[in-house]
């Protein structure tokens, strides 16, 4: 078990160094263009895989760091170029980590490479799980999915929302209800191969933030997939769904839902950390512009009024940055969240990056209110974090009911 530290050492310097001219040079002189454009950056995503970074060896050696530092680390420097980009270039991953978490090897082998593509020809993959009824709310999730044994095919239906890339990607990850008396533990993961007929792209939405990640619906009308698209394989789903029936026959499925929850909790860290770099590259931007705009003779920074808020924005980013890397270092650790410390650290992270782009639009007075800065569209990205991966109504929810012993439901 690696000791919690706060100290990156030489290998993860290099990488985050590496990171930052990415974001740096690539990134962040493309941000404004494609938030205009509405459109997914395929240049950027491009040069992100000649160098390395969009591809699923990259991200499993973040992954698989024993401090737990690599993903938030990642994602802090790749956010701090611009949060839509940024989601452009790191939302297969999370199509590519739902097969990696169910999939047989074979999947694995066969789907993964198909999401990514190549440097010249670069894919997208999305994961399907969000629906116009069922968003915190998964047990009401109505896409079904039934079982076609004399073809040995599943055959789809229902409409899902919110998703990342959702109709043009090249793979999809779709989850379906098998059992809908189980609720959660009723559903199944499966790959919708590129060109299967039956799916298609629904409404895309034009969003307040984040604008060069494409998200939209998608419609899951009469899909049949070979039962090899199961991610895990039947014998394991039919083993999965008997052990669920037992236990809700003698009243389990409480304590079956809070280790669904668990899975979820691991996840929110990076989240905070997208967050952590949307709010510090907001406060690096005022900080800037406070040393250098005078009024009344003097800089700005000297009026106290702005001082104090700098201190405030600062203290609130790295307060945020240590919660998220405390959930980091305890979820590659196995130490159990006996605090909700995942959500913890998604809730304070997302709640910071709204106030302090706040912050630094105030700062920046008129020029923050106009596109000529960047703080304008930073603020406007920030308002998703407290949105995806659980809102901050549902993490407050967790936080309280895992403090108190409540059930999770």
């Amino acid at each position: 078990m690696a000791e919690f530290t706060m100290e990156l050492n030489d290998e993860q310097k290099e990488v985050r160094d590496w990171l930052h001219g990415f974001a740096a040079d690539v990134i962040r002189p493309a941000a404004a263009e494609w938030d205009e454009r509405e459109e997914t950056p395929w240049p950027v995503i491009q040069e992100a895989a000649k160098t390395g970074i969009y591809s699923l060896d990259f991200y499993a050696q973040q992954y698989f760091d024993p401090t737990g530092l690599g993903i938030p680390m990642a994602m802090e420097e790749l956010f701090w170029g611009d949060a839509g980009i940024a989601l452009s270039i790191v939302g297969t991953g999370l199509a590519a980590v739902g097969v990696l978490a169910n999939g047989t090897e074979e999947q694995i082998g066969t789907w993964i490479p198909q999401m990514y593509g190549d440097v010249n020809d670069v894919k997208v993959a999305a994961f399907c799980s969000s629906e116009p009824d069922a968003g915190s709310d998964v047990a009401s999730m109505r896409t079904r999915a039934v079982y076609d044994e004399a073809k040995d095919e599943w055959v789809i239906n229902g409409t899902k929302t919110w998703a990342t890339n959702g109709g043009i990607a090249n793979v999809h990850v779709v989850v379906a209800v098998i059992d809908p008396e189980l609720g959660s533990k009723g559903h199944a993961s499966f790959i919708i191969p590129p060109n299967t007929p039956g799916l298609s792209q629904g409404q895309k939405f034009k969003k307040h933030g984040i604008r060069a990640s494409h998200t939209a619906e998608v419609i899951l009308d009469g899909v049949r997939v070979p039962g090899s698209c199961l991610l895990g394989g039947k014998e394991k789903l039919d083993e999965r769904l008997a052990r669920a029936r037992e236990k809700a026959r003698k009243g389990g499925m409480g304590r079956v839902k809070n280790a669904a929850m668990a899975t979820f909790e691991a996840s929110r860290p990076a989240v905070g950390a997208m967050a952590v770099g949307t709010a510090r590259a907001a406060y690096e931007v005022a900080l800037d512009y406070a040393k250098t705009r005078e009024q009344f003779g003097r800089p700005i920074i000297d009026n106290q009024g702005v001082a104090f808020q700098l201190a405030d924005m600062r203290t609130q980013i790295d307060a945020a940055r240590l919660l998220v890397w405390r959930a980091s270092w305890m979820a590659i650790n196995g130490r159990p969240f006996t605090a909700a410390e995942g959500s913890m650290s998604k809730l304070f992270a997302s709640e910071t990056a709204k106030t302090v782009t706040a912050q630094a639009i105030q700062i920046l007075g008129g020029n923050g209110y106009t596109r000529e800065y960047p703080v304008e569209r930073m603020h406007r990205d920030a308002a998703i974090y407290t949105i995806f991966e659980g809102t901050s109504e549902i993490q407050r929810l967790v936080i309280s009911r895992t403090l108190s012993g409540m059930p999770i439901r």
